[in-house]
C-alpha cells in the first residue's frame, strides 16, 4: 500500500523539489501551503514535472481547524514539515513573528498529528543551531548554540521533537540540519522564487547578472578565510530533497529517529559563488563590500559522514552545477514571476552566541 505524506510548505523552494522526488519514489503526497512565500503557479508546474494531479490545500499550518480537516480527509503515514520562516536578517528585525511561525505552528501541527495517530515527522532544521562553530567541519555532536532568533527557533523545535520522541511511545523524528540550499530543478520549471526576500546569496547574484540589481553587497571582507569573505556549505536543492526521501524511508521502514547534517561537506566563499556565477552567466557581477552583519559567522561547513552512514546520503552536485541550474531557472522558468524587493538590512544589535548544555 502506498504511504501517504503531508508536505507542509510544499509549494516553497525546498518543499517543491522534495515533492517531485517523493512522487518519483512512489509516495502519495498532499501539499499544505498558505502561499505567503510561494508562487500560486507552483502546483501546475509540479503537475507538469510529475505527470500527476497535485493534491494541495491552501492553509496556514498554525490553523488548527484547517489542519484537523486535512488530517481527517486523509490517512497520513508521516509529515514532512517545511512551513516556517527562515531569514536570519528578518528574524533579527521581528523575532516574535519567527517564534510564532516556527514554534507555535510546530506545536499546533504535532497536536493534530497526535489527535490523528500520525507519529512520523521529518523536520526541516538548520546549521544555524551550531551558532558560531568551534571547529570545522561541523559534526552533529558539536555544541549547540544560536546567534539569532531564527537559529533559536530551529533549536527549540529540535529539542521539543527530541522530548516528544523520548516521552511518547511510537513517535520518531528525522531532524535534518540544512546548510545552504542553492540551485534549481534541471528542468528549469521550479526554483527559488520567494515572495519575501530573505537575502539568500545566489538569487541576489542572479538579480545582478540579469540587470535587476546594481550590485551584490558583501558583508565583511576581513574574515579569516582565503579571500576574506564568509564561507558557507552550499548544497544543491535536488540533493537536499533526496535526503528527505531517505530520512522518510528510514522513519517508515525502521521507526528510527535521527539527527543529521545535510551538506556538501566543503565550503565556498561569497566571492567563489560570484566568480562561478559570472562564468556560467557570461555577465560581470558587480559587488560592494559593507560591514559585517550581526548574527553572521566567518565559516560554516558540514561533516556529512553521519548522513552517509545513517541514510546513505551523498550530495552529488558541485557549485558549478548549482550555478548552472540556477541560471537556467532564472532565464527560463522564473521569467515573468514576481520579484520581491531585497531585504538586506545593514545593521542590527549584535546577538552574542548562546551555548546550550544539552
Amino acid at each position: 500500500m502506498t504511504a501517504q505524506i503531508l508536505l507542509t510548505g510544499g509549494a516553497g523552494f525546498i518543499g517543491s523539489h522534495t515533492y517531485v522526488v517523493l512522487i518519483e519514489a512512489g509516495y502519495d503526497v498532499v501539499i499544505l501551503d498558505d502561499f505567503s512565500n510561494a508562487e500560486v503557479c507552483v502546483p501546475d508546474r509540479l503537475e507538469q514535472l510529475t505527470g500527476k494531479p497535485v493534491q494541495v490545500m491552501k492553509a496556514d499550518v498554525s490553523d488548527a481547524k484547517a489542519l484537523n480537516a486535512v488530517f481527517a480527509a486523509h490517512c497520513f503515514d508521516a509529515v514532512v514539515h517545511f512551513a516556517a520562516r527562515k531569514s536570519v536578517p528578518q528574524s533579527l528585525a521581528s523575532p516574535e513573528a519567527f517564534f510564532s511561525s516556527n514554534i507555535t505552528a510546530l506545536l499546533t501541527l504535532l497536536e493534530a498529528m497526535e489527535r490523528h495517530h500520525v507519529k512520523r515527522i521529518v523536520y526541516s532544521s538548520s546549521a544555524t543551531v551550531y551558532g558560531a562553530p568551534e571547529a570545522l567541519p561541523i559534526p552533529e555532536h558539536a555544541p549547540l548554540s544560536y546567534t539569532n532568533p531564527y537559529g533559536l527557533s530551529k533549536l527549540m523545535g529540535e529539542q521539543y521533537l527530541n522530548q516528544k520522541t523520548r516521552s511518547k511511545r511510537g513517535w520518531a523524528a528525522g531532524i535534518l540540519r540544512y546548510f545552504n540550499p542553492a540551485g534549481a530543478h534541471p528542468s528549469g520549471l521550479i526554483g527559488e522564487a520567494p515572495l519575501s526576500n530573505g537575502g539568500n546569496l545566489m538569487p541576489l547574484v542572479a538579480q545582478v547578472a540579469k540587470g535587476e540589481l546594481p550590485c551584490v553587497h558583501i558583508y565583511g571582507r576581513d574574515y579569516g578565510t582565503h579571500d576574506g569573505t564568509g564561507i558557507r556549505d552550499y548544497i544543491h536543492v535536488c540533493d537536499l530533497a533526496q535526503g528527505h526521501v531517505q530520512s522518510l524511508n528510514l522513519l517508515l521502514q525502521q521507526g528510527r529517529s535521527h539527527t543529521v547534517n545535510l551538506g556538501k561537506g566543503r565550503g565556498y566563499s561569497v566571492l567563489d559563488v560570484i566568480k562561478t556565477y559570472e562564468n556560467v552567466s557570461g555577465q560581470q557581477i558587480a559587488y560592494r563590500f559593507k560591514p559585517r552583519r550581526a548574527g553572521d559567522v566567518a565559516a560554516s561547513f558540514s561533516d556529512p559522514s553521519m548522513a552517509a552512514a545513517v541514510l546513505g546520503f551523498e550530495a552529488r552536485h558541485n557549485l558549478l552545477e548549482m550555478c548552472q541550474s540556477s541560471w537556467r531557472w532564472e532565464t527560463t522558468g522564473r521569467m515573468g514571476l514576481h520579484r520581491p524587493a531585497a531585504f538586506i538590512p545593514d545593521h542590527f544589535p549584535a546577538a552574542p552566541a548562546q551555548h546550550l548544555q544539552l
